[in-house]
């Protein structure tokens, strides 16, 4: 899908513009988390959009999120106490966490990439939840790299979620 070079005020308008099913794919990832949380790690936070949608289905739900963009983590700031400026690639914030998720960000990563945070989400994580544009291969690796399956699908659109501690 390329890297998204859009200013926090233009995004929510543009990605929905980009994907017409996106307010769709954000209610199925948080449809799709397994059990109640205490603590989440948000990857690629972004406007805060699923941050909201989390914390309106989950009220206890404390989210640190992370980001690669200064402006998104300025914007999203704005709202929530925990945002980080950091990339997927790197070490992941100390657990353990209940549930990782994020939408429309992990399929930014190349294929080592991805495969290397899967293994970290596994070490660190309860549950995980992955909301993307997946081509087919794409989404058979993230449902065997997870150990999880595919909780929704519509067009490229695709819901992995994963749990490891029986939650």
């Amino acid at each position: 899908m390329g890297q998204f070079d859009w200013t926090p005020d233009e995004y929510l308008e543009r990605i929905r513009a980009r994907i017409p099913r996106y307010d769709e794919l954000q209610e199925q990832a948080i449809a799709a988390v397994p059990f109640a949380l205490e603590r989440v790690l948000e990857l690629g936070m972004g406007t805060g959009e699923t941050t909201r949608r989390l914390i309106e289905a989950h009220p206890d739900a404390w989210v640190i999120g992370l980001d690669a963009s200064p402006d998104m983590v300025f914007r999203a700031r704005e709202t929530y106490d925990d945002v980080q400026l950091a990339r997927m690639q790197d070490p992941l914030p100390d657990g353990p966490w209940d549930l990782v998720i994020s939408v429309l960000s992990v399929n930014e990563l190349d294929e080592e990439q991805r495969r290397s945070l899967f293994r970290r989400v596994r070490e660190h994580s309860r549950s995980l939840v992955i909301g993307d544009v997946f081509e087919p291969r794409q989404l058979s690796a993230a449902v065997e790299w997870s150990g999880g399956e595919v909780a929704w699908q519509a067009d490229e659109l695709a819901v992995v979620r994963a749990v490891y501690d029986g939650g």
